[in-house]
């Protein structure tokens, strides 16, 4: 495929995904381009099936020739890519079975509050904290980021502080309102979390962004900065409160546990936990677990009980706290959730039908 032409299809395909709403683009040799909407994938058919020179030349368009030494050294690359200075994608191009693959997720524009997301403004009382760690946890492609995002842009309009962000690749471009904001890109910017986190403490930070926190190196550093007058905000691809927290202490070599335990149990400010579940007449809606560390809560996980914090959550309604069933279940008696997505979620479907039930 000739670079004009590779240049053309790609500019179609990125305006079509922005057309249709639609979250993800799918490259894959032997298949039509495929569009992720709503949760559902969906090829475009009216697209020719792609070949190996296809994907190539597609992903070439995006690559910088830095980038595509890189690609071709590693096998795959992340990075993010700002299409005509209206929409910005997150890209992954890999290598499958000897051919290119690209998987790119776009990047919405605009930073939504928590109103606009459906999600409880309770999470806003994190955003007033000056030191700590808040988690924001859930599987992949479940609105994290987008999360982040909302409370960032809080605390950007609303208070006087510098924010740094360590991202692999930068996602959301704040625009600098009462806050000064410095946004990193890991490979670019730093060499990797770890480094980049290790530098804030000579930055005058006050709020920190960390895109993953993916290692021990990363999570031990994210918890001394939180413990030192920092507000800490990541993500975690875990699916609930207490695997977050099993998670964590899981990373450390056994004679730390206890001691991380400790630690963790007096940084901890919440765990975010949340879904992203198709609306009922079109769109996705998030379901959320929200834990928020009580004296309670603390107990428990330097007590190594992790496994109790649910019902920590169940009796915590007054204090803002909500189950992922309980907020299911909300979401159906409200109308914006079909029963039967709602099941695919939930840890105990009797709960949750009985739940749907009372009212």
């Amino acid at each position: 495929m000739a670079i004009e032409h590779a240049e053309q299809r790609m500019k179609k395909l990125l305006r079509l995904v922005a057309q249709q709403n639609a979250s993800d683009l799918h490259l894959v040799v032997g298949r039509h381009p495929t569009i992720r909407q709503d949760g559902r994938l969906y090829p475009l058919t009216q697209e020719s099936i792609l070949t190996p020179e296809d994907t190539e030349a597609l992903s070439y368009v995006l690559l910088s020739e830095e980038n595509k030494k890189k690609f071709i050294e590693d096998g795959q690359i992340d990075f993010s890519y700002n299409f005509e200075n209206k929409a910005r994608f997150r890209v992954n191009i890999f290598f499958q079975q000897g051919n290119v693959s690209v998987a790119m997720r776009l990047v919405v524009g605009k930073i939504r509050t928590l109103e606009e997301l459906n999600i409880p403004p309770v999470l806003y009382e994190f955003t007033h904290k000056s030191q700590g760690l808040l988690l924001i946890t859930g599987p992949v492609g479940h609105g994290k980021s987008t999360t982040l995002a909302a409370l960032i842009d809080f605390i950007n309009k609303n208070s006087d502080k510098h924010i740094i962000t360590i991202e692999d690749p930068i996602e959301y471009v704040y625009e600098q309102d009462r806050c000064i904001i410095n946004q990193r890109e890991v490979g670019r910017d730093t060499k990797s979390f770890a480094d980049g986190l290790r530098s804030v403490f000579r930055e005058d930070a006050n709020v920190v962004l960390i895109g993953e926190l993916r290692d021990l190196d990363t999570i031990s550093t994210a918890m001394t900065a939180a413990e030192t007058g920092h507000l800490i905000m990541a993500t975690l691809h875990t699916n609930d409160s207490s695997q977050t927290i099993d998670r964590i202490i899981d990373v450390f070599p056994s004679h730390q546990q206890n001691q991380i335990r400790s630690q963790l149990a007096s940084v901890l400010l919440g765990v975010i936990s949340q879904r992203l579940l198709p609306r009922v007449g079109g769109g996705r809606v998030p379901a959320l677990e929200i834990m928020i560390n009580n004296h309670a809560v603390e107990n428990l996980i330097r007590e190594n009980k992790s496994y109790q914090i649910d019902s920590v959550i169940e009796t915590s309604l007054r204090e803002g706290m909500i189950t992922l069933d309980k907020s299911l279940a909300d979401l159906i008696q409200r109308g914006l959730i079909a029963a039967d997505g709602a099941f695919a979620y939930t840890k105990n479907r009797e709960y949750l039908q009985m739940l749907i039930n009372k009212k």
